[in-house]
């Protein structure tokens, strides 16, 4: 056996398990790991009638953010809220949403950015034409702590069932990780 061939089964596991199995409750990579996620590929979680899939947490960023592909149906929209510590970015990969802080209404589409600063009370609200596909970037982490407590891992990669929302649990996880619910969500 010739040291390419001995050496190349070592390559494909080291690759293979930098890139973690798509759908899985496994735990994302280690810090200071590089990894790729393909499409699809990342921790899937329901939360709030969403799917969320964590693509880099504070485990993997020494908790300077956290990266989340969200997937909100149509008529969606979150309880008026804020977070004590977390800056919350938006960059939207499709469909369309009307963001609401400061007394300011963002309407945003496919390609556009939104920043809502932290301490500020914010919300917004999907169209009713078409699901809001986002990539969520809160800095610094610590949402995803907050997802968990309030959602639950996603058996199949697909949005939720619709289910009650939760408030007194929602505002108990709120409060544990740095949030506060302000108001009801609101509507078309």
């Amino acid at each position: 056996m010739n040291s390419a061939n001995s050496q190349a089964p070592a390559t494909a596991t080291t690759t293979a398990s930098m890139r973690p199995p798509a759908h899985s409750s496994h735990r994302l990579p280690a810090v200071g790991t590089p990894y790729l996620l393909a499409a699809g590929d990342g921790q899937d979680l329901w939360f709030l009638g969403n799917l969320v899939t964590w693509k880099a947490t504070g485990e993997q960023t020494h908790g300077r953010l956290t990266i989340a592909e969200f997937v909100h149906p149509a008529g969606f929209a979150p309880p008026l809220h804020r977070h004590l510590h977390e800056d919350e970015i938006f960059y939207i990969l499709s469909g369309a949403a009307e963001f609401r802080c400061k007394g300011e209404q963002l309407p945003a589409a496919a390609g556009d950015f939104v920043l809502l600063p932290a301490g500020e009370p914010h919300t917004f609200l999907v169209g009713n034409r078409e699901p809001l596909h986002a990539l969520q970037i809160t800095t610094p982490s610590g949402f995803e702590h907050f997802a968990a407590a309030a959602g639950r891992p996603a058996t199949e990669r697909r949005l939720p069932d619709p289910a009650r929302l939760d408030q007194p649990a929602l505002g108990h996880a709120a409060t544990l990780h740095g949030m506060q619910i302000l108001g009801p969500p609101p509507h078309h």
